[in-house]
C-alpha cells in the first residue's frame, strides 16, 4: 500500500540456555536465520538456504486484531508498520498488538507485546509473551499532517515496534527510550537498559524505529525526545528537544550521540514550498525559488533501522525537523564519532520538462506551469529548485549496505508521482546514482558471479500529485532487479487483473527476501505471496487473503526454508 493454543507452561531455564548457546554458532556459520530487520546487520535480505515451495499454509496467527478498526478509520487503508518475523531455527519471535484502536490520534490506547512461538508436532505453539510499555510517537497536528508538501506529522501512519535477536537474547523497545533484554527461552527480563537521556519539561522520549545488531552483538537504535504540544514542529517554532543514535554493548553499556553533532554542515534556513493560494500555478512566473523558513535541528528519520557494515561503520539517515527536503545519509564510526555526511540535495534533475510535462497545470504543487521554462530543467514544481531526496516519517525505508561497501537508501519525492528515488553512495560518501523508485522500501541484495544485484519494488502510482493531462494511468507494478550500477536487469510485473485494477496490484512489501538460489519472495495487494525466479519469471504463488490498501510489510525466510509473510495483520507461514 502506498500510504498504500493455549499457552504452555514456561520452559525450564535450561531450554533458554540451550537456545542461547545455539544462536552464536548458527549466526557465525552464515546467513541462515533472520534475527533483525533485513536479516543481517547490512539489511541485505538474503539467506543461504533454499526456500520451500509455496504449497501450504502451515500456520496463520493474527498479530493485530485491531486491523478492522484501523481500516475503518481510514476508509479501508491499513497504515500500520509491522515488525519483520524474527526467526531462529524452530522459533519465531513476533510483535502482537492488543488494547483498543479508536483513531490515529489515540493509538497509544493499544499495547505491544513480543511473543515466542515454537514448532512442536507440526504446530506453532506459544511459549511466552512479554507485554512492553512501548508507545508510538504521536500522530501529530490536527489530522496528523500539517501539509502534504512539508509532511509534518505522521498522517495516520503508525510507527513500527521492532525487536532484534542478539547474544542469545531478545531485545525489545520499551517506554521512555529504553530497551529490555529478555531471555530467549522463557521470556524473563534479564535487564532494562536506560541510555540516560537528559530531562526536559513537556517532552517524551521514544525508541524511534527498529533495533539493529552487529556481528559482535552490539545493538543500535534511534531515540527521539519530542515536545508534547508540538511534537513535529507544526508551528515551525517548536524544535525537537533532541534525537540520538544509541549503541548498547553485549554487557548492557549504553552510549549515545546526538544527531545534531553528526551533521556539521546543515543550514538553519531552508527553502520551503510556494504558497498554495498566492503562487499558483507552480512554479510561478519569475524563475525564483520558494520562500524560506527555519529548518529545525537535524534528527533521526522515523522508523529507520541503522545498518552496520562489516568494518563497523554505522549507516543511518538524518533530516531537518521541519523540512524533509534537507536530509542526509550518515556514516558513523563504531565509537559514534562522525565519519561522513552525504546530502540528498543537488543530485536529481528529473522534474519539470523531464518526468513532468510543462503543460500549464494550475493546481498547487501538482504538475508544471508554462512558467517552468524560466527554471532549470528538471525543477521540482513545489520549490522552484532542483528536486531533493526526502526522509519522511511516514516511511520505513532503512539503509542497505552492499557487498562493495556502498550504501543504498530509498528516499521520498512527491513530484515524480510519489515514487521516490533509491540513492546510492560509496563507502566514502561519494554520490553514485539513483533509480526512479524509493518510497518506503529497503532493497535486498543478491550476490552472484563475483558481483551483486539489487532487488526493489517498483510501483507506478496514480496521479494524485499531477494534473490529469500529465498523469499516467495507475500501474504497472513491478518487482525490479537492478545491477550494482542501478540499471534494470529484469522486471516481474504484477500478473493479477480486476475491473478496478486493470494494470495490476501494488506490491505491498517494504523489504523483500531472497534465498540461496536467487528466488525473490514478495507479497502483493492481490492477496498472493510470490516466488520469482532470477530472470523475472514466476516460480510459484500462493493466495492468502486480499489486502487492498494494506501497508507495506516485511517477510522472512527460516533456516529450514519456510516463508513467514504478513498480510492484513496476520502472520502466515508457508511451506511444502
Amino acid at each position: 500500500m502506498r500510504w498504500a493454543l493455549l499457552r504452555l507452561l514456561v520452559p525450564a531455564l535450561g531450554a533458554g540456555l540451550a537456545i542461547s548457546a545455539a544462536l552464536a554458532p548458527a549466526a557465525a556459520a552464515g546467513p541462515i536465520n533472520w534475527p533483525q530487520w533485513g536479516q543481517n546487520p547490512q539489511h541485505q535480505g538474503f539467506v543461504d538456504v533454499a526456500g520451500q515451495s509455496l504449497n501450504n499454509v502451515l500456520a496463520d496467527l493474527t498479530y493485530d486484531p485491531n486491523v478492522p478498526a484501523e481500516q475503518a478509520s481510514t476508509g479501508g487503508d491499513l497504515l500500520a508498520h509491522y515488525q519483520a518475523p524474527l526467526l531462529h531455527e524452530n522459533d519465531v519471535f513476533m510483535e502482537f498488538k492488543g488494547g483498543t484502536f479508536t483513531d490515529a490520534d489515540h493509538w497509544n490506547t493499544q499495547t505491544w507485546s513480543e511473543r515466542r512461538y515454537h514448532w512442536q508436532d507440526g504446530q506453532l505453539v506459544e511459549m511466552w509473551s512479554y507485554l512492553t510499555s512501548w508507545k508510538p510517537e504521536p500522530n501529530g497536528p490536527g489530522n496528523g499532517q500539517s501539509s502534504k508538501q512539508d509532511r509534518l506529522g505522521l498522517g495516520g501512519w503508525e510507527p513500527v515496534f521492532h525487536a532484534a535477536l542478539a547474544n542469545g537474547y531478545v531485545y525489545v523497545p520499551d517506554a521512555s527510550g529504553t530497551i529490555t533484554k529478555l531471555a530467549m527461552g522463557d521470556g524473563s527480563v534479564v535487564s532494562r537498559i536506560d541510555p540516560g537521556y537528559p530531562a526536559k519539561a513537556n517532552t517524551t522520549t521514544f525508541v524511534a524505529g527498529p533495533l539493529s545488531a552487529d556481528s559482535a552483538g552490539n545493538v543500535y537504535f534511534n531515540a527521539m525526545q519530542l515536545d508534547n504540544t508540538h511534537p513535529w514542529g507544526d508551528d515551525y517554532a517548536t524544535d525537537i528537544a533532541d534525537s540520538w543514535l544509541v549503541k548498547v554493548s553485549p554487557a548492557d553499556t549504553a552510549q549515545k550521540v546526538s544527531y545534531r553533532s553528526l551533521v556539521s554542515r546543515a543550514p538553519t534556513t531552508c527553502t520551503t514550498t510556494y504558497n498554495a493560494t498566492t503562487d499558483t500555478p507552480w512554479p510561478p512566473a519569475g524563475g525564483h525559488p520558494a520562500q524560506s523558513g527555519p529548518c529545525g535541528s537535524q534528527r533521526a528519520g522515523l522508523n529507520i533501522a541503522p545498518a552496520i557494515a562489516p568494518d563497523g561503520t554505522i549507516y543511518t539517515v538524518s533530516r531537518a525537523h521541519f523540512r524533509s527536503r534537507y536530509a542526509y545519509v550518515l556514516a558513523v564510526n563504531s565509537d559514534l564519532t562522525p565519519k561522513w555526511q552525504a546530502s540528498m540535495r543537488g543530485h536529481l534533475d528529473d522534474g519539470c520538462g523531464v518526468l513532468l510535462p510543462i503543460d500549464g497545470g494550475v493546481d498547487p504543487g501538482i504538475g508544471c506551469s508554462l512558467n517552468a521554462s524560466q527554471y532549470p530543467a528538471g525543477t521540482d514544481p513545489a520549490t522552484g529548485e532542483l528536486p531533493a531526496g526526502r526522509a519522511v516519517d511516514q516511511s520505513s525505508s532503512s539503509p542497505t549496505v552492499a557487498p562493495d561497501g556502498s550504501v543504498l537508501y530509498g528516499a521520498y519525492s512527491r513530484y515524480n508521482f510519489a515514487r521516490g528515488h533509491l540513492f546510492k553512495f560509496s563507502s566514502g560518501g561519494v554520490f553514485q546514482g539513483t533509480f526512479d523508485f524509493g518510497w518506503d522500501t529497503t532493497p535486498a541484495i543478491y550476490q552472484h558471479g563475483g558481483s551483486y544485484s539489487i532487488v526493489i519494488k517498483d510501483n507506478h502510482y496514480d496521479a494524485n500529485c499531477c494534473p490529469t493531462a500529465a498523469a499516467p494511468p495507475p500501474g504497472p507494478y513491478f518487482i525490479t532487479q537492478l545491477t550494482a550500477g542501478l540499471s534494470i536487469q529484469w522486471r516481474f510485473e504484477s500478473p493479477s487483473r480486476a475491473s478496478d485494477h486493470p494494470n495490476g496490484f501494488e506490491w505491498c512489501i517494504n523489504a523483500p527476501a531472497i534465498d540461496t538460489n536467487g528466488v525473490v519472495y514478495d507479497n502483493s495487494e492481490d492477496g498472493f505471496v510470490y516466488a520469482i525466479n532470477q530472470g523475472g519469471t514466476q516460480k510459484q504463488r500462493k493466495f492468502l487473503k486480499q489486502a487492498i490498501g494494506a501497508a507495506y510489510t516485511p517477510l522472512a525466510i527460516a533456516a529450514d526454508g519456510k516463508l513467514y509473510t504478513e498480510n492484513d495483520g496476520d502472520l502466515f507461514v508457508i511451506g511444502s
